[in-house]
């Protein structure tokens, strides 16, 4: 029995024979080659023999078991000694230590061979331990690594829900933590980028070294293929057009500047204008400032509107009230499905809350007419103070749809916009208000239409780069398109009669 001491010199190696396997042995530490278990197969093959590694606990990470005595493993393994040599009849062991990454004390590498071991053989041994040990210490930094990252990643993504649910003072309280002053701001910017799904990891670490950090840069939890980024300075959309321009096949959409308590509706924004940047050669759009129909209204009017078709969730508790608010108005932005992957819930959970919202509104959110009305509300909710909203809930004479959508300017707006339609000899705008009227379903519209669904989805396909729009997902887009229709008379305004009397959360009137 012999030991090494910790430190000591490696025995020198000479001669052909020990360059040819010291070169073998350190083929396995390129980065290519960095695996245990093909060490340890390489070391028996080596010295002819066989070889296994086990753990402190006495569990086999690699090679062949090989039957030893407990209290010399114990030995080895508590730091008695280091290595050491037994002769068996017909058999010839080395075992050596090697040191572990932490909670581990130690493992032991153990050599099997019919004959005595040589000076070549021995060397082997002593050499592939320490290659065993830098091994395990590089793959303990690794998934170190991995887990914090995947920590950090989590954590973005909260913070991003929060902000998605306008709990803006949460979102500063987890951000504080580890980037400190990353959301001390009033406005930010969101980008979506869109790349391969293989490459997304790539492109979200590049954006965060473009940025160096100083954006909240999430995976996104509803399509693979997508990274959000949510800026609070000007100087990053710069970086990330840069990062764009260096990647084919990359796309980058980005809101205009929004409050950190709209960060929803800016996503939606970003979303939008990523549709229109698939279509420019540049492969990037930023939400144009263009004129919303929320903007052609008297603002008097349509805060009193707003007021009164939410009045029914009024009677909630204010925490129930502003879930099912924010829960909505996601759900309505996006599918039920990739709200809830945003929000971090399940689907049935997202469904159930809109479910209740559309009893207390007495909404069908079937009809995207419906949709797009409690859009405009959610929306226009969302911007105003509790004291406008309350003044407005408080008006006896409450504004009607149908006076909203009644004023000249929007009028116009609505006529320019679907006029651009008009030049298609297919008759896009015709089959637009079937498709929407069908509830945006292609078979019950081509029905109507007397034509094929796929030629239905072609039509609205096409009316999107007409129109600027992204049409074919829900969203802000297509109900601007749908309150154009409304506006025009083209579409039968929603019966939103704001509280259904059965419903056990409805206030009573009197």
């Amino acid at each position: 029995m012999a030991g090494r001491k910790d430190g000591a010199r490696p025995a020198e190696v000479t001669g052909a024979d020990s360059a040819t396997w010291a070169q073998e042995l350190l083929d396995h530490l390129r980065p290519t080659g960095r695996d245990i278990r093909r060490v340890v197969a390489w070391l028996a093959d080596a010295v002819h023999g066989t070889a296994c590694l086990q753990d402190d606990t006495g569990n086999l990470l690699a090679g062949t078991p090989t039957p030893l005595d407990e209290d010399l493993v114990a030995d080895i393994v508590s730091g008695r000694i280091a290595s050491a040599a037994w002769d068996d009849t017909g058999r010839h062991l080395r075992l050596v230590r090697v040191e572990q990454p932490r909670p581990a004390v130690a493992g032991v590498l153990t050599v099997s061979r019919e004959t005595p071991f040589d000076r070549r053989a021995s060397d082997i041994v002593t050499h592939t331990a320490q290659v065993v040990e830098l091994l395990l210490r590089a793959h303990e930094s690794t998934v170190a690594g991995r887990r914090l990252q995947r920590a950090t990643s989590d954590l973005r993504l909260a913070i991003l829900q929060l902000l998605m649910v306008e709990d803006t003072v949460s979102a500063r309280r987890v951000a504080a933590g580890l980037w400190p002053g990353l959301l001390d701001t009033d406005t930010a910017c969101v980008y979506v980028l869109e790349s391969r799904v293989e490459e997304r990891d790539r492109i979200a670490e590049e954006c965060l070294d473009a940025t160096e950090e100083q954006v909240l840069v999430v995976r996104c939890p509803a399509v693979d293929a997508h990274v959000i980024v949510v800026a609070p300075r000007d100087e990053a959309a710069g970086e990330l057009r840069s990062l764009i321009g260096r990647r084919p096949g990359t796309f980058l959409g980005g809101s205009a500047p929004q409050s950190l308590v709209r960060t929803a509706t800016a996503y939606g924004q970003a979303v939008s204008a990523l549709a229109v940047a698939r279509f420019r050669s540049d492969k990037q759009a930023v939400y144009a400032e263009r004129t919303h129909p929320e903007r052609l209204m008297d603002p008097v009017a349509l805060y009193g509107w707003t007021a009164h078709v939410l009045r029914p969730l009024d009677t909630l508790a204010h925490h129930t009230r502003a879930e099912l608010l924010a829960t909505t108005r996601l759900g309505l932005e996006f599918t039920a499905v990739n709200a809830a992957k945003v929000l971090g819930v399940s689907r049935n959970t997202v469904r159930a809350r809109m479910e209740r919202v559309e009893t207390l509104l007495h909404a069908d959110f079937s009809d995207l007419s419906a949709r797009a009305v409690v859009h405009l509300a959610l929306n226009i909710q969302v911007g105003l103070s509790q004291e406008t909203y309350e003044s407005g809930s408080a008006q006896t004479a409450h504004p009607r749809l149908a006076d909203l959508l009644a004023g000249t300017a929007l009028r116009i707006w609505a006529h320019d916009l679907l006029g651009r339609l008009e030049s298609d000899a297919r008759d896009l705008r015709r089959t637009l208000r079937t498709w929407i009227a069908a509830g945006g379903n292609a078979e019950r519209a081509a029905h109507l239409l007397g034509v094929h669904a796929q030629t239905v989805r072609e039509h609205v396909r096409s009316a999107e780069p007409v129109l600027e729009r992204q049409l074919l997902a829900a969203g802000s887009d297509l109900y601007e398109v749908v309150l154009a229709h409304l506006a025009l008379g083209d579409l039968d305004q929603p019966d939103l009669h704001g509280a259904n009397r059965d419903h056990p959360d409805s206030p009573v009137h009197g």
